[in-house]
């Protein structure tokens, strides 16, 4: 139907008018109680809404980089479990070599020698089992921690050799038959030991940032996410008051149409 198929008075038209605006403002508000947001699409307001999706998305990519931080983690904490099992062989091995020197009997220091090998192939096992997802770093194998979205701040966490070979305990000299052959091993295992807290410390390190920087990510993504949440989310109180004046002025608004409409109907009245 064409606007002007049907004459209406100014009062009624100024009314319907008011009537389309108020259901328009219903129709908002209940698409605000309905999503909990006040800023749906880039209609609703450019600015806000797109500020928003930039800091979501800022998040998405951080708590994406957590997953990595959490492996990373792990990975340190299974080198170190390694580390702990290896340096206890040692100990054990170095009370081998203290009974060793204890006794004369080529016989029992030959079979502790040989207790002391079985050990350096245990600590061989230890190394390379201490593994976690895919990742080894008592084999000599390093990790990378990503921390930030665009991965420009970076750890790097160097692992070593920590089997017989790269802590230089090499098998038994001559059986241990002499004081000089144990007192060369025991050295060995000295140095061993001493290599090991070293890189435990390291370790620690590296474990104390990475860990670090898992709770600043929490901390941000909390914030980029309220930031987000403060742009577009709607004060649920004031849209439920919203609602009920809008039903209200609705309410009145067809009133006031049927009043503006009297005059005409008072035509009626001549015939």
């Amino acid at each position: 139907m064409a606007i002007n198929d049907v004459s209406l008075t100014a009062g009624m038209r100024s009314n319907l008018l008011t009537m389309q605006k108020t259901s328009d403002l219903l129709n908002r508000t209940q698409d605000r109680l309905s999503s909990g947001k006040k800023v749906n699409s880039a209609l609703d307001n450019p600015t806000n809404y797109f500020a928003a999706q930039s800091y979501s998305q800022r998040a998405g990519d951080l708590d994406a980089r957590k997953d990595g931080m959490s492996e990373a983690v792990q990975q340190v904490k299974a080198a170190n479990a390694g580390i702990t099992a290896i340096t206890s062989l040692i100990e054990s091995a170095k009370g081998l070599a203290t009974s060793a020197l204890s006794t004369s009997n080529t016989t029992t220091r030959a079979s502790l020698a040989g207790q002391y090998d079985t050990l350096r192939q245990q600590i061989d096992k230890l190394a390379s089992d201490s593994s976690y997802g895919g990742k080894n770093l008592l084999q000599n194998q390093n990790i990378t921690v990503n921390f930030n979205e665009d991965a420009t701040s970076t750890l790097s966490v160097s692992g070593f050799s920590a089997n017989s070979t790269g802590l230089a305990m090499s098998a038994n000299s001559n059986s241990w038959s002499a004081d000089t052959d144990i007192s060369s091993d025991s050295g060995k295992m000295d140095s061993a030991i001493t290599t090991l807290r070293s890189k435990t410390q390291t370790l620690s390190a590296n474990l104390n940032i990475i860990t670090t920087r898992q709770d600043f990510t929490s901390s941000m993504i909390n914030t980029l996410s309220t930031g987000a949440d403060n742009l577009t989310l709607a004060d649920m109180n004031q849209e439920g008051a919203n609602m009920l004046m809008l039903q209200t002025r609705q309410s009145l608004g067809t009133t006031a149409l049927s009043l503006s409409s009297q005059a005409a109907q008072s035509i009626l009245r001549l015939f």
